[in-house]
């Protein structure tokens, strides 16, 4: 595990955002964004390297992971979400930054390399693929009903005890969910306990799966807006996406086809799962050294 260099706070929407940040503040930046059910936790064995190559890592909480963050009047979504990481992008001093995301914190650095390309060198995406454009949604087409199996999970995401199942037992079925989209992971005590202490709280909980109700509330202009970025021509940066050959949340044939639909360099790591930044974390910081010097 890795120690924090500074752990910082920023205000926006009335909430209190946070982050921690290693490294030299004068170095190359890198973002590293997490995913549900997870925390920034899942990359303190991607960091070290990192830093030790010479980068500046800033890896924040999303909106709603904290009770900082946490307001029943604030927005849950891929849009305010992506808001946030351009905010902590300017707290670094606005240089292009390798932008790195993880499940939901991928979805948010999609919109953000396509909205904002011009704030990042490089693309990265851990166990979600880039999308755009007609030829990524015809490539997608062969695996939709094996993955609309795969992705029922959502569909319990959006019932107003969504919390509470999750903070059931100590946050049992979020270690199932763990087990299940990684299954070949004998995650410890350590790796689960910062989840934990986030889904037994109800109200983070609550947050959490907002991201998910917003999936599906189409007479909201957010919601609209993230389709239209997601369905939007893939970004203008060089683009890496990491999946794992055993991910039980997003099917690895859909995460290649649509990485190659766009021209990204497509990476399948065997015996992993979805949390292949905390299953593999020296085969990930490998991957993503070798793009940051690429680029």
């Amino acid at each position: 595990m890795t120690s924090a260099r500074t752990e910082t706070t920023w205000s926006r929407d009335g909430l209190t955002l946070t982050a921690r940040r290693f490294g030299d503040p004068g170095a190359t930046p890198v973002i590293l964004l997490h995913g549900f059910p997870d925390t920034p936790h899942s990359w303190d064995e991607v960091i070290p390297p990192l830093v030790a190559a010479g980068y500046q890592v800033l890896a924040p909480w999303l909106r709603g992971y904290t009770i900082g963050s946490y307001d029943p009047a604030a927005r849950y979504d891929v849009p305010a979400a992506a808001e946030d990481i351009a905010i902590w992008h300017e707290f670094l001093g606005g240089a292009p930054a390798h932008l790195v995301g993880h499940d939901w914190g991928a979805f948010a650095a999609i919109h953000l390399a396509k909205t904002r390309t011009r704030l990042w060198r490089s693309l990265s995406l851990l166990a979600i693929p880039p999308f755009g454009g007609r030829a990524s949604a015809l490539s997608a087409l062969p695996y939709l009903p094996r993955q609309t199996v795969m992705s029922s999970y959502i569909g319990l995401m959006q019932c107003g005890a969504s919390a509470r199942l999750l903070a059931r037992s100590d946050a049992a079925f979020v270690r199932e969910i763990w087990s299940c989209w990684s299954p070949g992971w004998a995650f410890t005590e350590d790796h689960f306990a910062p989840v934990r202490a986030v889904f037994t709280d109800r109200r983070l909980g609550w947050a959490a799966t907002r991201y998910y109700r917003a999936l599906f509330r189409a007479h909201r202009p957010e919601t609209r807006e993230f389709y239209r970025v997601l369905t939007a021509p893939a970004a203008a940066l060089p683009t890496l996406a990491l999946a794992g050959a055993e991910d039980g949340c997003l099917h690895p044939g859909l995460q290649r086809a649509l990485s190659d639909s766009v021209g990204a360099h497509a990476v399948r790591i065997p015996g992993c799962g979805h949390f292949l930044q905390a299953e593999r974390p020296g085969t990930v910081a490998e991957y993503l050294l070798a793009h940051f010097g690429a680029v």
